[in-house]
């Protein structure tokens, strides 16, 4: 009796070794699937720390006009995720999977898109224009990479342990991906920072005799920093464009792995009731959206924070560094807490963990050794944010296939709306703050900030972020999958698994006999 090619001559078992081999996964096949999510976070990274700096100080947009760019771009980026999730749901399987094509040929056309953001272009008149065509081209295409990578998860293996430690190695690289934004692009930004614009309690007198020079001196330097922010955006082009080769030449995407076989295709309106309508599901988006929206709102105000508020105008991409390197060397050990202690206490840990810094560092009298402390043990708290979330999703996915069997291949659909909320939050993040500095009178490039913006900056950086987590573990509580009842999930769905796998053995037995 011989069941499948390559197994000749196997006993009764072969469907029960077929599975197991399956559901294992090499250290390399985790490597280079955890790569893949680098250039995510990498993009993510630079985009969120600098763009809004970027465009204020280096492109001399309007702060009004600049939010519009951020809002827009993302609330765009935000409505792409659904729907690049439900296109995915209906592709039809090629011989390199069904998430492989999406993500390698959104590629090139990602990385070109994320390198003219960083231009400035010859013409002022529809500079707006250009930045924003850019930035929303950028994050539909990257949503074409990062849907499919993101629904990926399910069809690498069936097991839980071995998907939640491709998930510790995905996050591993992505916060390692998150150092890597921020080196590239704060240590070459910074080497040629641009100066900034004495107010008018400067002594006139000394800005007459030196008027000239200094405009000589500003048109030169602010052309360095625009070079340098181009130089940086290539490097990161590359390690984009470098990331994707690797996943899609080390992991192997299982066909019908993540589930029984795909159920009939779902329109749009649908597939939309059908996520959000599961509660676990629901709750866990709304735990996220609020968390995510405290993190986003830390990331892209804490350069303006450290530059004006706290006086680190040229050390503020260092303190950033220092966040993401502690994150990075922190994430092992948040896996091993939720395997410890379980997922939602390591989220109600982990998050609260950062609340004590968030207040310290605007209290404190400005001191550069101490926010370099802070900023330590803050990167620890950020390690937890990025693990959790994307570590409890396959969790709900499995909770649904359970309870919905007659269900199936709805996983993009899953994680497209989730990556949607996260966007979503990042969107009214950065457009909020933005305007919110706009109406606190922020001078583009000035050496000082009035008293109103440093007020603006503290609430930003610290009391928003803490009443968004507070909201967001409020909602947590009340979320249903526990441990015992992923155990349960675990057992159930291999339990349908095995049986299948029966069915597929009896029907090739069949067939050899007739």
């Amino acid at each position: 009796m011989r069941c499948y090619r390559g197994l000749g001559g196997c006993p009764p078992s072969c469907s029960e070794l077929l599975n197991e081999c399956r559901k294992k996964l090499t250290v390399c096949n985790k490597i280079c699937y955890g790569i893949g999510g680098a250039p995510y976070q990498i993009t993510g990274c630079a985009l969120g720390f600098f763009l809004q700096l970027y465009l204020l100080d280096i492109a001399q947009l309007d702060p009004s006009l600049a939010s519009i760019i951020l809002f827009v771009g993302r609330a765009w980026d935000a409505v792409t995720d659904p729907t690049v999730g439900f296109l995915v749901s209906r592709s039809p399987w090629t011989r390199f999977g069904r998430m492989m094509p999406w993500i390698m040929l959104s590629t090139p056309l990602a990385v070109l898109s994320y390198f003219l953001i960083w231009y400035v272009p010859p013409f002022e008149n529809g500079k707006v224009f250009w930045y924003l065509f850019f930035y929303c081209t950028f994050q539909a295409l990257q949503t074409c990479f990062h849907v499919p990578y993101s629904a990926l998860t399910m069809f690498i293996s069936s097991d839980q342990k071995e998907r939640d430690s491709a998930t510790a190695y995905r996050m591993t690289v992505e916060v390692l991906g998150t150092l890597i934004g921020t080196a590239v692009q704060g240590q070459i930004v910074g080497m040629f920072n641009a100066p900034c614009i004495h107010g008018p309690g400067d002594m006139m007198s000394e800005m007459n005799v030196s008027l000239s020079l200094n405009q000589t001196d500003h048109t030169i330097s602010l052309q360095h920093t625009r070079v340098a922010y181009m130089i940086a955006s290539a490097v990161i082009s590359s390690i984009y464009i470098l990331c994707a080769i690797v996943l899609f030449f080390g992991v192997k995407e299982q066909k019908g792995i993540a589930g029984r076989l795909q159920s009939e295709p779902l329109s749009f309106f649908q597939g939309i009731k059908l996520v959000m309508g599961y509660g676990p599901y629901a709750k866990l988006v709304m735990v996220f959206l609020f968390t995510s929206l405290a993190f986003m709102l830390l990331e892209g105000n804490f350069a303006l924070f450290c530059s004006y508020t706290l006086g680190f105008r040229n050390d503020f991409q260092n303190v950033l560094l220092v966040i993401m390197l502690s994150a990075t060397l922190t994430i092992p050990f948040w896996q091993w807490f939720l395997t410890r202690f379980g997922k939602k206490t390591a989220v109600y840990v982990g998050t609260l963990s950062v609340v004590p810094f968030l207040i310290l560092v605007v209290c404190i009298k400005s001191n550069l050794v101490v926010t370099y402390v802070v900023s330590f043990f803050a990167g620890v708290a950020v390690a937890a944010a990025f693990l959790l979330p994307w570590s409890m999703l396959p969790d709900v996915v499995d909770d649904f296939q359970v309870r919905n069997p007659e269900s199936a291949g709805h996983e993009a659909l899953f994680y497209s709306f989730y990556v949607f909320f996260t966007k979503f939050a990042s969107g009214v993040s950065l457009g909020v703050s933005t305007l919110s500095l706009d109406f606190a009178g922020y001078i583009s490039r000035g050496c000082s900030q009035p008293s109103n913006v440093d007020l603006t900056l503290k609430i930003l950086v610290s009391a928003g972020p803490i009443v968004f987590i507070m909201i967001g573990l409020g909602i947590l509580y009340s979320y249903p999958i526990d441990e015992v009842r992923r155990t349960k999930n675990r057992k159930r769905l291999q339990e349908l698994r095995d049986n299948e796998a029966d069915s597929e053995t009896d029907s090739a037995e069949l067939a050899n006999i007739i």
